[in-house]
This record gives C-alpha cells, structure tokens and sequence, in this order.
C-alpha cells in the first residue's frame, strides 16, 4: 500500500523546504511569517531545542497558513508527540524498523531518511515511495540520486544535508527529486538579529528554482 498521499502533495509545495532550528520560541511566529511572506509555507522545525514543540504551537496558531511539520524525528515516542501536536507531517534523519512500524499506524505522515540503496529498497517494501536523502552531499549528493533513478524508478527523495541554492539547482534537474530540505533560508544571526526581510528575501528567491527545472 502506497504511503504517498499527503506526504506527495505537501512536497509539491515549494522546491525547497526550510530546516528551522529554533532556539528562542518568541523567533517561532515571526520567522515563519517571513518565510510564508517569501512564499514559502511549508515549513519543518527540527527536534533539536527545547523549544521545537512549543514552536510548532504557536507557529499552528498564530500562522495558519503555514504548513508545519516536525523534524529530527528519531522514536516512536517523538512520533506521537508529533501526532499530538498535529503536525502537518515529520521528518526523520533515518528509518529504523521500529520507527516505521511506529509509522504505519500514526496520523502524522512519515518523510523517512535513507542513504543507501538498501534503504530505499527497505522503505519502498514499506509502501513509501517519498523519501528523504541525507546527508546528501557527504553520501554522494546528486550523483547518488541519479544512479539510483534507473533501478529505483519510483522513489521519490527530498535531499538535505550541505545543500545550498547553487547546489540545489542540480539536484532539482533530477526526475527522482521533488524538493530539497535547507537551513540555508533560515541563518542563525538573521535569527538573532530579528533579520525577517533577509530571510524574506532568501525564501523568495528560491520559488525559481522550480521554474528553471521543471519536473
């Protein structure tokens, strides 16, 4: 049974998806306002703070447009947490059996980490045909995406992992590539500094990338 569903028209929002690290929760509502004002709405706030929960609140709350969902997902006791904040969708470095397991009975829709062949070959039997790549560049980048595109023709990936706007672009040019996941719309001292119209700026520029390579 395949677990595309949501997952697939989520992804299809943007050709890049922001990864958020929060470390302030009074950061949460205005950065995402600015993404969303760049154009950009879905968003993925990473389980790296203390403060990641409490920021997929408030960002659910006071910015409903936006699409929120939970990064750096590792166990399945972080999955229901994710499903009680419900959580537009979670995202996970890896795939380990008892993650998917996990998944397969949750509300939340899975984004499941793969690095190898096998590990695709692994979720695909698991009925996703959406998955993250990571870390992209360190494991081969767009190389690795493009060999596995002939004997893997339904996996569908979001790489993330060193990618920045150049990079992306090569990455988009892939059939087998829907998005890309980066923290590079969200740098930390535009946080620190309260920056919303840089990151503004740096969300708008990234809804061309899908026009100059059109799946």
């Amino acid at each position: 049974m395949s677990k595309a569903g949501p997952l697939a028209t989520i992804l299809s929002q943007a050709p890049v998806i922001p990864v958020i690290q929060i470390e302030d929760v009074a950061n949460a509502v205005p950065l995402a306002r600015a993404l969303l004002a760049g154009g950009v709405r879905v968003l993925e706030v990473t389980l790296r703070t203390e403060a990641a929960f409490e920021a997929i609140r408030r960002i659910q709350a006071e910015v409903p447009e936006a699409i929120v969902g939970a990064g750096t997902v590792l166990t399945p006791d972080q999955l229901d947490a994710v499903a009680n904040l419900e959580a537009a969708f979670a995202v996970s470095p890896g795939a380990t059996p008892a993650l998917l397991d996990a998944a397969a009975g949750s509300p939340v829709p899975l984004l499941p980490g793969t690095t190898t062949a096998s590990d695709v070959m692994a979720v695909l039997e698991r009925g996703y045909t959406h998955m993250k790549l990571f870390p992209a560049e360190a494991v081969g980048g767009a190389a690795l995406l493009s060999s596995l595109a002939a004997p893997l023709p339904t996996a569908r990936f979001c790489p993330t992992g060193g990618i920045d706007q150049e990079k992306a672009k090569r990455y988009l040019a892939l059939p087998n590539v829907v998005c890309v996941g980066g923290s590079w719309l969200t740098p930390r001292d535009a946080i620190r500094q309260s920056d919303w119209n840089r990151i503004t700026e740096l969300a708008r520029t990234t809804l061309s990338l899908r026009e100059q390579n059109p799946q």
